[in-house]
């Protein structure tokens, strides 16, 4: 086997992203992305409602994976498919798409029930990547795209709790009018946030604006779930913060850059540039002097692509492929003062989180670096914040593949759902800051 063939299994094994149909919000050609249609409601109107979390439109979604339960309740919840307002990082309004799930499972905790912000680990690009549409269809393995909803399980673990989730696409993820940013930590931030907001006008929800409210998140998610916290006390304060899980974040983006450039997701550097490239006419200006024929080819076709395919057609790709002068786009970037304040501004660990925050990363971790996820917890520990850091040991389980930065996913996941549970309960967290000397 050979061993891109090797990564795709571990992918399609724990990765991501799927297409869905959905009842037309407007009369519009359809957007059609790598082959599959998207929903016409993934569509904004041309107008926005004014405010950030307000409600643009809502239907019913039908979960891929659910059981009748015993009392004609479907398990584990009810799903409604969301479009809300948010505020981008260049100031402007913007529609977001998301899935709002009222659990089956009853609230034993005090108060009424406290909801759950899941922001998913890397999708993809593509619109049809958007998680919304994997927790309708788990799985799509067609001859253009290849994905598969990973984080349906950290999902259903959390509404078994009793809480109540929202799971946000993103900015431009899913939605039609614009690239997706990828890994821009205000976008998601505000996303994540949002969200929250978003999901107490849903009818039939039980969250009020008194509900705890939680986040989740690895990967990218991690570093969207991170940004949530520290962005909540400026940006929603309404939003009643109390816990934050961020695994694997992706806090300092220069060093991550070194990471995936020839990694198994090395498409991944593709999203980061597009989606920079569209929010900063600084980073673009140097990318498209820069660029190659090859690489501007690729950026484009890796614009519409989710994991499964970018890892089939680019993984162990090299960026020094793309550049007219066979420079990284790491190295480019860093000696292009303006292009490389770009990425220093999206440096996680500036500011105190909101709230307890939990922070967990895979000492092997060769794809988000183990040391400036470990830094994120530094950086918030000297700023007084309440932080529990956890550092996940395995062996290394292969150079660049995946699977050094897949498996704390899926080893903590128990221990991070029961975390969070408890804040959401109310329970005080235990800060670990002072044994960060002694901690990998």
């Amino acid at each position: 086997m050979s061993r891109i063939s090797s990564v795709l299994t571990t992918v399609v094994a724990t990765t991501a992203c799927v297409c869905a149909s959905a009842s037309p919000a407007a009369a519009t050609d359809p957007v059609v992305s790598r082959g599959v249609t998207i929903p016409a409601f993934y569509t904004p109107p041309a107008e926005l409602p004014s405010g950030n979390g307000k409600l643009i439109r809502h239907e019913p979604l039908s979960l891929g994976l659910s059981l009748p339960g015993l009392d004609g309740r479907r398990l584990p919840g009810t799903a409604t498919r969301l479009m809300y307002t948010s505020t981008d990082s260049n100031g402007q309004p913007v529609a977001v798409t998301g899935a709002y799930i009222e659990p089956s499972a009853d609230w034993t905790g005090a108060g009424p029930r406290p909801l759950v912000v899941v922001g998913s680990g890397t999708m993809g690009q593509g619109d049809q990547c958007a998680p919304s549409l994997a927790l309708e269809n788990p799985l799509t393995l067609t001859g253009q795209t290849v994905s598969f909803g990973y984080e349906t399980l950290a999902v259903y673990r959390l509404l078994a709790t009793g809480a109540a989730v929202v799971v946000t696409d993103y900015v431009g993820l899913g939605v039609t009018d614009r690239l997706h940013t990828y890994v821009n930590r205000v976008d998601e931030g505000h996303a994540m946030l949002d969200a929250a907001r978003a999901a107490r006008s849903v009818p039939g929800a039980s969250v009020t604006a008194a509900s705890r409210v939680g986040m989740y998140g690895y990967s990218q998610g991690g570093g969207a779930s991170a940004a949530a916290a520290e962005l909540q006390r400026g940006y929603a304060p309404d939003v009643p913060l109390v816990g934050t899980y961020s695994g694997a974040p992706p806090a300092d983006l220069t060093e991550v850059t070194k990471g995936i450039d020839g990694s198994a997701l090395a498409g991944a550097l593709g999203w980061s540039i597009n989606g920079f490239a569209q929010a900063s006419p600084a980073l673009r200006d140097v990318v498209e002097a820069n660029l190659n024929d090859a690489g501007r080819k690729a950026l484009k076709d890796i614009s519409t692509t989710c994991v499964g395919d970018a890892i089939l057609n680019y993984g162990f790709t090299r960026s020094t492929t793309w550049t007219k002068n066979g420079k990284s786009v790491g190295e480019i970037i860093a000696g292009e003062p303006a292009a490389q304040a770009v990425l220093d501004d999206q440096r996680l660990g500036r500011l105190k989180p909101t709230g307890p925050v939990r922070v967990v990363t895979g000492t092997q971790d060769d794809i988000v670096p183990h040391a400036q996820a470990r830094q994120l917890a530094v950086d918030w520990c000297k700023k007084g914040g309440d932080v529990t850091y956890k550092a996940v040991r395995l062996p290394n389980l292969g150079d660049k593949l995946l699977t050094n930065h897949l498996a704390p996913l899926l080893t903590d996941q128990g221990d991070a759902v029961d975390w969070l549970a408890d804040r959401l309960k109310g329970k005080a967290a235990s800060s670990n800051c002072w044994t960060m000397p002694a901690q990998p």
